[in-house]
């Protein structure tokens, strides 16, 4: 290699560092600064959110920018008010009538528990047991009393951590009222004034960054945006294509309140892991140890028929809406899954949509001339 071409690859390598040290400075402020400043970025997704509104309000009606502001602001907390005030009501409501009709599942159950398993059979039971516990050594015996003081140990010490566990949770969610309202303040008051001058921090904002660097921001965010309206497409779809096919086998089994249970099963299916089973699941129990098996086999069916059905449909119809390939979403589920939890089923995706916008931006394309030659 001549010295003309050791230079250049020098050069390259230098650049490459420089990209690496600058995408880790962006890590470390992202990762050191989102704590210190998640309100403003609360802030900035709710003016990017009412931004609309307070355009066609502005040129609709001709009020002043910071009137529209404040309109948009106002009818948005006033639904999201609603909103939590309609969820906290039913859930309070939802909980009375359980307890209503608890005692009575409890005295189903231990009825049906008796009727089963009757007083002579677990009478038989303790003697046999009692009978094969006097024909163990000492040893033996030294060793069930040893293992049967450690299990009852280890229960009891699992429901005090419980116990402790839900009270300290409590008490952490209490203590955290007053910031959740300190920080919902700050972020409605930091998107009033971004939204009403959003067009001056965009213009200076332009300023300040390159041309070539304006043009794939422009793209990037069109992109994201794009792909964000197309996930809540998507998940809002799965919500009702869940519900209709839960719907419509509750009918068929000639279930009451089929549309509600439908409706809420289609709602409680956002949640990771959970979904459909925390309807489902019990619902199953309860009804085999009542004693209804032909309900127990038809849930059990249309259980199985839904998880199929989502597990098969999810990554086409994130993908349609989302603009991405099939196979990479469900890759970039599992790897959210694995990585990340529960809450990676978001990532995964947010992730795979973020890479996809670069990619469609050219931004790895720029950077990979830049290393290269030195320019873009």
């Amino acid at each position: 290699m001549n010295r003309e071409n050791w230079v250049d690859r020098l050069f390259q390598i230098i650049r490459f560092l420089v990209i690496c040290l600058i995408v880790y400075a962006v890590y470390v402020l992202v990762t050191f600064g989102t704590p210190l400043l998640y309100p403003f970025l609360i802030a900035l997704l709710i003016a990017l959110l009412i931004n609309r509104p307070v355009n066609f309000m502005t040129t609709k009606f001709r009020f002043p920018r910071w009137l529209s502001v404040t309109v948009a602001l106002l009818l948005l907390i006033l639904l999201a008010s609603a909103a939590i005030g309609l969820t906290v009501t039913q859930i309070v409501m939802e909980i009375n009538e359980l307890s209503r009709l608890l005692p009575g599942f409890v005295n189903e159950l231990s009825h049906y528990l008796q009727t089963t398993i009757s007083q002579e059979f677990l009478t038989g039971l303790y003697q046999q047991l009692q009978w094969l516990y006097t024909q163990l050594g000492p040893d033996f015996e030294q060793r069930v009393d040893r293992l049967l003081a450690d299990g009852i140990s280890t229960i009891t010490q699992a429901g005090q951590n419980l116990i402790i566990g839900f009270l300290d949770g409590l008490r952490r969610f209490l203590l955290s009222l007053p910031s959740l309202a300190t920080v919902a303040v700050i972020s409605l008051i930091g998107a009033f004034f971004i939204s009403k001058d959003f067009y001056v921090w965009k213009i200076r904002l332009r300023r300040v960054l390159p041309k070539v660097v304006n043009s794939r921001m422009d793209q990037i965010v069109a992109d994201l945006r794009s792909a964000l309206f197309g996930f809540l497409k998507a998940q809002i779809t799965l919500i009702s294509l869940t519900a209709a096919i839960v719907i419509i086998g509750l009918l068929i089994l000639d279930v009451n309140y089929a549309i509600t249970i439908g409706l809420i099963t289609g709602l409680v299916d956002l949640l990771p892991y959970l979904g459909t089973g925390t309807v489902f699941v019990p619902w199953i129990i309860y009804l085999f140890f009542k004693g209804n098996y032909s309900l127990v086999i038809g849930l059990s069916i249309l259980y199985g028929v839904v998880l199929v059905f989502r597990q098969i449909i999810e990554p086409k119809v994130v993908a349609e809406n989302v603009g991405l390939d099939p196979l990479l979403t469900l890759v970039a589920l599992f790897v959210g899954l694995q990585l990340f939890g529960f809450i990676g089923l978001i990532i995964g995706p947010v992730s795979l949509v973020l890479i996809n916008a670069l990619v469609k931006s050219n931004v790895f394309s720029d950077l990979w001339r830049y290393i290269k030659f030195g320019k873009i």
